[in-house]
């Protein structure tokens, strides 16, 4: 750890918490009391303003004007309004986002969209520590597309750059790695695809929110992300699709609903895409969840990303600082250097599930990742250095006491 980390972390937790300007912002969320919450990567938090947002939907809106809102309340334009929100998180300009569907099926849309554009044999590049469900997407699309399929070439992490060559004609990665945190660099990635003729498709679950994105700046071609993490929009939240404006043109998606049409309520025999990025929508979209994900977004109104990377670069390396040498079983498997992690400090440890249920039952909700990662997350805008501090304190009394190895902890519950 550099010197200039360290001595931020000369006072206490509560002095860094006082000086920190983003503090005031952990009042616009509803935080159980006694709760240390470090699982925003999996599942952010409520956001006070959703209830009252989606009571005003509920009661004043599909309520009392029905069907009528779809026009007097604009609900027909909700997804390009919260797109718009989000590409001020993503660095990107006007009319390249739209809020829709799930990464899962945004990401079909957005593969299909890159196959279509190049004029190569079909190739796609990934990592093998990819999120999986990306991974298990492609499968099932190249299963669907049969001798039409892309080649898939899956690739450890270091020998990525060894393998992107003129055979590739899609990089597809995620940009903050969901069990270790580490970091891919975005804009130089994508040069060096491009270098070589291929487009890049980016997931970007784990980065917006927590992280300075450009992806104007950076020359990406397309990008998804979910809305229930870092932008908590609540549980099942619609996510998002981002196509470069040089794209949209020239790109067809094969999930042709009617909501991506340029006339739907033409009703055409045949489908004509709407113009610019419209185009990605499919079916009628979800209102009630893309209220909840409108109104946590408003959290964000003012803030500058910068301001939100540098705390969470802060609290991950006074996190490192406070749990190292706690135990030697306990690995460290997040880099130590923030450059190079995204919002979460990782470690790996044999009896890494009990540890979390214990930090659970203790009062510190993080959570586990197959096989053996104990994963801490945290969001700048409610977490604060006394969170940690609690965190780490916890952390160590439950590895000192063993409390770990109480039988009934091991039993692994459904979702973890």
């Amino acid at each position: 750890m550099d010197h200039d980390v360290l001595s931020a972390f000369d006072g206490t937790a509560g002095e860094l918490d006082r000086a920190d300007p983003l503090a005031p912002l952990r009042q616009a969320f509803e935080l159980p009391k006694g709760v240390v919450y470090l699982d925003g990567n999996s599942l952010g938090p409520l956001p006070k303003a959703v209830p009252k947002a989606l009571a005003q939907v509920i009661e004043r809106q599909w309520g009392a004007s029905l069907i009528k809102s779809w026009n007097d309340h604009d609900w027909i334009n909700l997804p390009s309004r919260v797109g718009e929100k989000i590409a001020r998180l993503i660095g990107a300009g006007p009319g390249q986002v739209i809020c829709t569907d799930s990464v899962s099926v945004n990401l079909f849309k957005v593969l299909a969209a890159a196959l279509g554009l190049s004029a190569r044999p079909a190739k796609i590049l990934s990592e093998a520590d990819n999120f999986p469900s990306d991974l298990y997407l492609v499968e099932g699309m190249n299963t669907l597309l049969g001798a039409a399929a892309p080649a898939i070439e899956v690739v450890q992490t270091d020998a990525l750059l060894e393998h992107l060559d003129a055979s590739v004609s899609i990089l597809l990665l995620t940009q903050v790695n969901f069990k270790t945190g580490a970091m891919h660099d975005l804009a130089e990635l994508t040069a060096r695809a491009q270098a070589v003729g291929a487009l890049v498709v980016w997931d970007l679950s784990h980065s917006a929110g927590v992280l300075d994105l450009e992806l104007d700046a950076g020359n990406v071609d397309f990008a998804v992300g979910c809305g229930y993490k870092f932008l908590n929009g609540g549980p099942g939240a619609p996510g998002y699709v981002y196509v470069a404006s040089r794209h949209q043109g020239s790109v067809t998606q094969p999930l042709s609903g009617w909501m991506g049409h340029a006339e739907p309520f033409a009703f055409s025999e045949h489908y004509e895409p709407a113009p610019g990025i419209k185009r990605f929508l499919s079916g009628t979209p979800a209102i009630l969840s893309m209220t909840a994900l409108d109104a946590a977004l408003s959290v964000f109104d003012g803030l500058e990303l910068a301001q939100v990377r540098a705390k969470s670069e802060k609290l991950g390396a006074y996190l490192i600082h406070l749990t190292d040498a706690i135990d030697d079983a306990l690995e460290l498997i997040s880099p130590r250097d923030a450059n190079q992690r995204g919002s979460q400090i990782s470690f790996r440890h044999p009896l890494a599930y009990p540890i979390v249920q214990a930090l659970i039952e203790a009062g510190v909700i993080g959570d586990f990742r197959a096989p053996d990662i104990v994963r801490l997350g945290f969001n700048p805008l409610f977490n604060s250095f006394s969170d940690i501090e609690q965190a780490a304190a916890v952390l160590k009394t439950v590895l000192m006491t063993k409390a770990h190895f109480e039988p009934r902890l091991n039993a692994r519950k459904l979702v973890t």
